[in-house]
Order: C-alpha cells, then sequence, then structure tokens
C-alpha cells in the first residue's frame, strides 16, 4: 500500500530533531564526485577520493532535512548543499508484532514536489540519499553514489573508509576489520568508531559482525541489523 513521506524542511542546527544526535561545527567538504546514474561501488573509490570533513575553524554551512519512512521505520537524512552527513533512525525501539507477518514490506519514496515543497528547496544530494536508500530497500540497488561527507579522528575515518568497503551481503568481524586499518589489536576501538557511524546503511556497519557470527552492537537496534542482512541475502546476485 502507497504511503507518504513525512514532510521536508530546511533544518537550523539549534531545532535538530532530539531523537538525532547533534550535529558537529565542522562543515563537510570534499564529496565523492560521482553521477547519480553511475552504479560504481563506493568499494573502488580510492580512499584518497573519498569524502572528508574541511578543515577545523570553518562557518558550519546551512543544514537541511530530510526524512524518509523506511520499511526499518523513519530515517533522518541530513546535510548541507554539497554533502549528506547524517543518515540515522529516528528511534531503536522495535515496533510492536515484529517481525510482521511480511517481514519484508515493500519500499516506497514520494517526491519532494508531492509533499507541497519545491524539489529546488531541498539540495540535490539529499534527494540523491533518499532515491537511492528506496532503490536499496526495494532490493533495486548495491552501493550508493551521492555525494557525502563525515567528520571524525583519523582512526575513527580509517574504519569508516573500510566500512565502505564491505561487499554488499558480505559480512566481516571487528577483528577484521581492526586488522584491516593495521590495528589488530584495536578491537574495542574499532567497535566504538563503529558505533558512531552517523551515515546508516551507506557506510554498512551493519556488515560487521562478532568474531563468533553473533550479531552484536547496533545503534539502530539488533533487530534491524538482523533485517538488513537477511534483505541483502535475498537480493544477493
Amino acid at each position: 500500500m502507497a504511503m507518504s513521506n513525512p514532510p521536508i524542511f530546511p533544518a537550523p542546527r539549534q531545532e535538530a530533531v532530539k531523537a538525532v544526535e547533534a550535529a558537529g561545527s565542522v562543515t563537510p567538504a570534499a564529496s565523492l564526485a560521482a553521477d547519480p546514474a553511475d552504479a560504481a561501488s563506493l568499494a573502488a573509490v580510492p580512499a584518497a577520493a573519498r569524502p572528508a570533513a574541511s578543515a577545523p575553524g570553518n562557518a558550519p554551512a546551512a543544514l537541511h532535512r530530510l526524512l524518509y519512512l523506511s520499511p526499518l521505520g523513519e530515517l533522518v537524512i541530513e546535510g548541507t548543499d554539497d554533502a549528506v552527513y547524517s543518515i540515522l533512525f529516528a528511534d531503536t525501539a522495535m515496533p510492536a508484532g515484529w517481525p510482521a507477518v511480511n517481514p519484508f514490506p515493500d519500499a516506497f519514496e514520494t517526491e519532494a514536489s508531492d509533499q507541497g515543497i519545491e524539489a529546488a528547496e531541498v539540495p540535490a544530494p539529499l534527494l540523491q540519499c533518499r532515491r537511492q536508500l528506496a532503490e536499496y530497500f526495494r532490493g533495486e540497488r548495491r552501493s550508493f553514489d551521492f555525494p557525502y561527507a563525515f567528520d571524525g579522528t583519523p582512526f575513527q575515518r580509517s574504519v569508516w573508509e573500510e566500512l565502505a568497503a564491505v561487499p554488499y551481503a558480505a559480512s566481516r568481524s571487528y577483528k577484521d576489520l581492526a586488522a584491516a586499518i593495521g590495528s589488530e589489536r584495536a578491537v574495542r576501538a574499532v567497535g566504538a568508531a563503529n558505533g558512531r557511524n552517523k551515515l546508516s546503511i551507506v557506510l554498512p556497519c551493519h556488515r560487521i559482525i562478532g568474531s563468533s557470527g553473533k550479531l552484536t552492537g547496533y545503534a539502530g537496534g539488533l533487530w534491524r541489523k538482523e533485517w538488513l542482512l537477511q534483505h541483502e541475502e535475498r537480493f544477493k546476485l
């Protein structure tokens, strides 16, 4: 059954949704230069060319927010005219009666103009992000190429860059991730960096599991992590 997304609106930093972590004071700058129609995987992009944050001290750009009602609940997309910097679930609570009779509900999408706001008022990266998320939930997309940006310590950024390289429908352990960045003993620190990832699904921290294969640690809730892994297994080539 078709449903409408919540309205979209410009979002000054001080009016951020309470359920979403407050934004930092760093302006995303360099973004991934890719045509929205390009299906190339982020994993193929050299680390030096991936999105990065601007140098400290720059004034923050105006933020905008776009809400996307996914099959797993409301996702809050935030970003600037240049890039998306945050994609977070508005809450972590499991819906009453989960799992539903249909564990793979249809994804849906409504164009911005249908919500009473001209698409021209919404930065292109946010619109591209929502469209690509809808394609992901329909099983039509396995990688993302809209402009995004993140800010963190050098260690955190190294973890997030490795997250982007984990293939669709695959999984890695926290230990694997630590080894990949050359810090085999930093498993707990890798887990902490994973938990600070603000680009849910796009930087696929849901694909990181315990060494025993057990599902552990997901900010959006383990029930979502399990659903996302099953969803990708269902639609893998």
